[in-house]
């Protein structure tokens, strides 16, 4: 179960294929933003949720409302899979798990990521979850649709 709508999105640092260290508070200052968390690269169900992103990254653009993808890949396997597919936006390698952890995202006794997806506004509130394990361009879909609703606000 992802977490609450209103609840401020825990803070954290990880690995990004943009060759530095992410950091919701600092990259993120002020900014809304999509975290997408998926199980692994190069599996069916996460290459088509990380491509629909990519086909739909113009409109998260124009909307000012940067994407990031999350796992608990290597660094080295998300640069290959951002590189083969040619993702626009930069994946973070949680290796641990321990963010997916905190964002309810991990699946008890598993070393496994869920496929929750969420929006989080310019104070990192969250506003939005979803979360559909077998629908990965459902996660695109619904996105697009609450930033519809919500523009305003973000």
């Amino acid at each position: 179960m992802p977490l609450k709508q209103g609840t401020k999105a825990p803070v954290f640092s990880l690995a990004s294929t943009a060759g530095n260290l992410f950091s919701l508070e600092e990259t993120l200052k002020g900014k809304p933003c999509i975290l997408f968390f998926y199980p692994k690269d190069f599996t069916p169900g996460c290459t088509k949720e990380a491509c629909s992103f990519r086909d739909e990254f113009e409109y998260f653009s124009s909307v000012e409302i940067p994407v990031y993808g999350i796992s608990r890949d290597e660094l080295v396997t998300h640069i290959h899979f951002k590189n083969k597919f040619d993702l626009p936006f930069d994946l973070l390698a949680d290796e641990t798990g321990k963010v997916s952890k905190m964002y309810r995202a991990k699946v008890p006794f598993l070393n496994m990521t869920r496929r929750i997806t969420y929006l989080l506004d310019h104070d990192h509130v969250i506003r939005y979850s979803y979360e559909n394990m077998f629908g990965a361009e459902k996660h695109i879909e619904e996105m697009k649709r609450i930033i519809a609703e919500l523009e305003v606000t973000l």
